[in-house]
């Protein structure tokens, strides 16, 4: 089916609303929806880029293909009156405009929150960031000595040159440090040994942070020049009351309080264009009934590997095979009910026992004590990273139930007798994979789909961007903005530090936060 519609340009605010149109189809498509705008995607980066249009009146829906939940990633699911989030959402941005949004959807309903994140290693807790003075008493004098003394081979004999993350840490730690603390957990996380990961990642992930300034830190408080801070070790933060998912909650109800659409169980399945702008997103529910919705301006926030699947026709075969090569890492979440008031105090914990697969546990009662609805319980977040398709991703999920039972037990963290319920949620696509070809795959596409001036990406996966929430909401904004007439914003220069520019030197890109990637053949 090609349904054709009018198109300009930039389309601004004061267009007429939305329109439904009864039609025969031999494709089964029921129903046509008119709108200025249709984005696809209902996580934190659609949701904000239909906010943004919606405020200036102008007509948008957004499709979500979930059928209850809106926020992607950033959602709080729920199970038996407990809530929980995917992974754990500190809201905390250097943009004032990003806090904004926030504070304009949700008000009042923030909660600062300290944070207490440590690590668990050989049966102890060890502070995160590291605390040098309790990590060496807890590792026993013995070993204390043999790490002083890696660092200062690592001191007086750096690697050179730094290629892999194992040779950035090395030499700010030593080797014996790194093999305690960040061998293991970053294994786990992005399934790669840490001498094939690039020491960019490191450099960005943990920079400014070496044995020596996290000593200082500890003696003297985190403080840099200039007033910059240490994004590592934000000791506390704000969150919602009820999850993160309650700020998408509240911003999909602004958005139909203001005359938009957030159309749940729409899963977007064809993309129709004419080779010179997208004319219309095809959207199927579970019941498999199919709606068209035509516009004249797109935003995707899909992961660009199923955008260019759903694109009708299909582009060239080199763009096909682009896609195709982009790469995600997924992760799942074993949520366990606990008969215990209380567990641990921290608000998450980094798992670097390497003899279970967990990776890392969220304790929800410490982001929030509204996400348990018994006083009595608690409720813990397993999170193991894989692949989709792997045994874990494939496991039934009483298995992975009691996989987390027997693992927290094995660890001395809670007892398996204590978990009195318990179930599954799966994340695909959690994190766009950094290999060495990954950004000549993107070149390929971002260059074919200027074909289609009229379709905007947006957010983590909308651009293949391993993002925090407050930067895949930045880029909405500015595509919103774009689709105004407000400007010309370039949205692939929303970077780490909130620096957002205007028609930036193409050669200057920035991928935003940098995950772990392979190191080159070359």
């Amino acid at each position: 089916m090609d349904i054709n519609s009018s198109r300009t340009g930039t389309v601004r605010s004061g267009l007429p609303p939305h329109r439904w149109t009864k039609v025969d189809d031999p494709d089964g498509i029921a129903v046509v929806a008119s709108h200025a705008t249709v984005i696809a995607g209902g996580g934190p980066a659609g949701l904000t880029a239909a906010y943004e249009l919606t405020k200036h009146g102008h007509s948008s829906v957004v499709l979500e293909s979930d059928p209850n939940l809106v926020g992607g990633i950033s959602r709080t699911d729920q199970y038996k009156g407990y809530r929980f989030d995917i992974g754990g959402h500190r809201f905390f941005s250097k943009s004032a405009e990003v806090n904004a949004i926030w504070r304009e959807i949700l008000g009042d309903q923030f909660i600062t929150r300290s944070r207490l994140s440590r690590i668990y290693y050989n049966r102890k807790f060890f502070y995160y960031p590291l605390k040098p003075v309790d990590a060496l008493m807890k590792l026993g004098p013995w070993r204390a000595t043999l790490i002083l003394a890696s660092y200062l081979k690592a001191t007086l004999k750096p690697i050179k040159p730094e290629r892999s993350f194992e040779d950035w840490v090395v030499n700010r730690f030593g080797r014996l440090l790194f093999e305690i603390f960040f061998k293991t957990y970053t294994e786990k996380v992005w399934g790669m040994p840490t001498n094939e990961i690039t020491a960019e990642w490191a450099a960005q992930r943990i920079k400014g942070l070496s044995l020596v300034g996290a000593v200082t830190n500890a003696l003297f408080g985190n403080r840099k020049s200039k007033g910059e801070v240490i994004k590592t070790l934000i000791e506390s933060f704000q969150y919602p009351r009820l999850g993160p998912g309650q700020m998408w909650e509240c911003a999909r109800d602004k958005i139909r309080g203001q005359g938009g659409a957030v159309h749940l169980d729409r899963r977007v399945v064809r993309i129709e264009h004419d080779g010179t702008a997208v004319t219309t997103f095809v959207a199927k529910d579970s019941n498999g009934k199919l709606t068209a919705y035509h516009g004249q301006n797109f935003i995707s926030t899909l992961p660009i590997r199923e955008l260019i699947r759903c694109l009708s026709p299909q582009p060239p075969d080199a763009v096909v095979k682009a896609a195709e090569s982009l790469r995600y890492r997924d992760f799942l979440t074993v949520v366990l009910i606990v008969d215990r008031a209380e567990t641990f105090p921290d608000t998450w914990i980094y798992i670097h026992e390497p003899d279970v697969r967990l990776g890392r546990v969220q304790n929800f009662k410490n982001w929030s004590p509204d996400l348990v609805p018994d006083p009595t319980k608690s409720s813990l977040g397993l999170e193991y990273f894989c692949f989709e398709g792997d045994d874990l991703w494939t496991m039934p999920d009483a298995d992975l139930i009691e996989l987390g039972r027997r693992e927290m037990d094995k660890m001395g963290l809670i007892s398996a007798s204590e978990v009195s319920d318990g179930c599954v949620v799966r994340m695909p696509k959690a994190y766009p994979v950094y290999d060495d070809a990954y950004q000549g795959h993107l070149a390929v596409i971002r260059a074919w789909l200027k074909n289609l001036p009229n379709l905007e990406l947006a957010g983590r996966n909308g651009m293949h961007k391993y993002n925090n929430q407050d930067h895949s909401m930045m880029t909405a904004v500015l595509a919103a903005r774009n689709i105004l007439g407000l400007g010309q914003f370039d949205t692939w220069k929303v970077n780490t530090d909130a620096e957002y520019h205007e028609e930036g030197n193409e050669a200057e890109d920035t991928t935003g936060r940098i995950v772990p990637r392979k190191i080159s053949a070359a």
